[in-house]
């Protein structure tokens, strides 16, 4: 989890590890990477988190979840290999309860249901075979 700077909300060392404590049990239902960054965007929102994407070991198996609190922002980057099981349909219900936490003025839980939620729907889903 990487952390913005100074004009942003600042977390607590007990916020930090629970949002990552979501995100290990997140990695361990689907199996990709997860990243969350919380702090200020320079320029474009969409492109600052696709560059942060780029930028992770690796971004076809990962997931990142950029909020900036003060300009209110979140934005959802997906890899190639997480898109063949997250739609963007799903990343929209995410960022709604994402959003909705955060107007209840519930930052952390907001983010830790958002990843929890990304991570279920994210999971491959096991098909069961017949035989004729």
């Amino acid at each position: 989890m990487a952390a913005g700077d100074s004009r942003t909300r600042e977390l607590s060392s007990r916020e930090s590890a629970e949002i990552d404590r979501s995100i290990r049990a997140a990695e361990a239902l689907c199996r990709f990477e997860f990243s969350v960054f919380v702090g200020a965007v320079e320029g474009d929102s969409r492109v600052y988190a696709q560059r942060l994407h780029a930028s992770l070991v690796a971004p076809a198996r990962s997931i990142l979840l950029l909020v900036d609190p003060t300009a209110r922002v979140i934005e959802v980057v997906t890899g190639t290999e997480v898109r063949r099981h997250l739609t963007d349909r799903e990343v929209e219900l995410a960022v709604l309860q994402l959003e909705s936490a955060f107007a209840e003025g519930d930052f952390v839980g907001g983010l830790t249901r958002g990843i929890a939620m990304l991570a279920e729907h994210a999971r491959p889903q096991h098909t069961l075979h017949a035989g004729s």
